[in-house]
Parts: C-alpha cells; structure tokens; sequence
C-alpha cells in the first residue's frame, strides 16, 4: 500500500518517540542496544505496529520487555505526541537486517573464493612457462 507524506511523517514521529523513550525513559536491561528500524501506525492512529532488531539470541527477552513494559512506553509516548489517541503498540522482530548480513557475508565469501580461484589460475599459467 502507498503512503502519503503525511502519513510517513507519523511513522517517522513515533519511531523517534519510541526510540528516544527507549534510550532515557526505560531502565529494562534486555530492552539496552535495542534499535527501532521503523513504526507503521494505522490512518486513525490507534495501533501502532513496531519494528525492532537486536542481536539473534536477545530476540526472546527483548519481546518479553516489549510486552512488560508496553502499557509504560504507551502512557510515554502519549505525554510526548500531540496526538488525540494514544495508539495500542504492537512489537515486532525485524529480521531483515539479519537477513542482509548474511547475505553480506555470503557476497564476502563468494568473492574471497573468487580471488583465490583466480589467483590459483594465475599461479598454474606461470608455472607452464
């Protein structure tokens, strides 16, 4: 579905607020070097969808805080936005940049194998003269 600006800047506010609420409002450990990668809230503003990454083995706890200290984050996040509503937020694990790292690692390797196989060629041709 295609967004408009207006609503583009709304997501872009509430990954903000969230994030900002995360970094000096909640003392939660498992909830530290959790990164907010984006917000999707509805037209009428009352859910808002929120995406988040950390590390692969904190998944588990990091979903566990969400859902602690939702009720928290929603009250903050109410005080901080002009908004009507104070939207139901929903946490959600955003595993696309797992995804690009390892298809960065795959890249890296193809490319090492690569050079090594070229350097290989280049080392036979001289030997046969």
């Amino acid at each position: 579905m295609k967004q408009s600006a207006s609503n583009r800047k709304v997501n872009e506010q509430a990954r903000e607020v969230i994030a900002s609420i995360l970094l000096f409002d909640v003392s939660d450990p498992r909830l530290h070097l959790v990164t907010i990668t984006g917000c999707e809230v509805s037209y009428d503003r009352s859910v808002c969808n929120v995406y988040y990454t950390t590390d692969p083995e904190r998944y588990a706890g990091a979903q566990a805080a969400f859902e602690a200290a939702a009720g928290h984050i929603r009250s903050l996040m109410a005080k901080k936005l002009s908004w009507r509503v104070a939207p139901e937020l929903r946490f959600y694990v955003d595993t696309s940049v797992d995804q690009a790292e390892a298809i960065s690692q795959a890249l890296n390797s193809e490319r090492e194998h690569q050079e090594k196989r070229i350097e290989e060629e280049i080392i036979g041709e001289d030997r046969e003269y």
